[in-house]
């Protein structure tokens, strides 16, 4: 988890956070969330529900943290945190499978970049949001941009792309992305209705690793493989969406059949997207450019607001992929399968 930071001591995350797998090189008050958005994200993964918590989509993984300086991080304070190259590097180096970076800036960097390079050399996922600004500018939102990183843009209940979701020919996958608690802010004192593709991130990174908890052996390619695969589209496989690329994923597709098959443990699923780069809206190659100091994209805050736009949707069957937050509890339905997002009326 490449966040704000995450804090290990909220009832949903006791016993889940693994502070003694983080580099100490790069390890920089990790577990001191300035925000509360990494620690909502990674209470969506790996949550367990205790104490009127959030209950994440694979309570089973677990979640080694790590702070860089975004957005609400200013000063000698963002001057200590590692930066977001140093960082993909390190997690490379360990035992971590997935990287969830719920996070985003406009322009490349060339150290994230060939830091990236290497993680997907060393075998790693690495996922992460497209961005929120789609209503204001749509800009070209990196990680998510980077090859070899699967961009998830957020969906609505009815499958539809959310109107603050940014779009290109960099979107892999969708996931529900409106209306989701989440950390109201660095206190933890509740929970506040929100929404982003940062939500949407962390959702694919919990599938990831469901099936990878499922199919220990398989590859990072095989496992972003069967996600694409099964997901949820009813346009050709081989003409993704900008909006939702492959579709809304579908990890009960994957779970419920022992003998799902694989694709080649060295071929890499989106081998057509890394080899023609990003593209602009009007089909050209984007050019390089110095990207700024790393911010997160602006959560959707209060998304109850944001209406989705009508796009691409999934009308088969048993693929409903929606959040419906109640008075007490968010329930994620995703290929069928429910998981419970779980709050309390009082907060956590």
């Amino acid at each position: 988890m490449i966040d704000t930071g995450v804090n290990p001591d909220t009832p949903s995350l006791q016993g889940q956070v693994l502070t003694e797998e983080v580099s100490q090189a790069h390890g920089y008050k990790a577990t001191e969330d300035y925000e509360g958005h990494g620690t909502t994200m990674a209470e969506l993964i790996v949550g367990t529900g205790a104490g009127g918590g959030l209950q994440g989509l694979a309570p089973g993984a677990k979640i080694v943290p790590y702070r860089v300086a975004l957005q609400g991080l200013e000063g000698a304070e963002a001057e200590k945190a590692p930066d977001v190259a140093d960082v993909i590097r390190a997690v490379a180096d360990s035992d971590v499978q997935i990287m969830s970076m719920s996070f985003g800036v406009d322009a490349e960097d060339s150290d994230e970049l060939e830091a990236v390079k290497y993680a997907q050399s060393k075998g790693k996922l690495m996922i992460a949001g497209t961005g929120n600004d789609a209503e204001k500018k749509n800009l070209i939102g990196y990680p998510a941009a980077y090859p070899y990183v699967v961009g998830v843009a957020a969906s609505d209940e009815s499958g539809k792309v959310a109107k603050f979701s940014e779009h290109g020919n960099y979107v892999d996958l969708a996931a529900p992305g409106l209306d989701t608690p989440g950390w109201c802010d660095e206190t933890f004192r509740s929970y506040c209705d929100q929404g982003g593709t940062s939500f949407a991130t962390a959702l694919t990174s919990a599938s990831a690793a469901l099936i990878w908890s499922a199919h220990p052996d398989w590859t990072a390619n095989q496992v972003l493989a069967s996600l694409i695969d099964t997901a949820g589209r009813d346009w050709a496989r081989d003409d993704p969406s900008v909006y939702l690329g492959y579709g809304l994923i579908r990890p009960r597709k994957v779970l419920e059949n022992a003998d799902f098959t694989p694709a080649a443990a060295n071929t890499d699923p989106l081998a057509r997207e890394n080899a023609t780069g990003v593209l602009d809206e009007s089909g050209n190659p984007v050019a390089s450019s110095t990207a700024p100091s790393p911010q997160p994209s602006k959560e959707a805050s209060g998304s109850k607001a944001q209406q989705p736009v009508a796009s691409e949707k999934d009308t088969s069957d048993n693929t409903t992929l929606w959040v419906a937050l109640g008075a007490v509890a968010a329930v994620l339905v995703i290929g069928g399968g429910a998981f419970a997002v779980v709050r309390s009326r009082r907060g956590a």
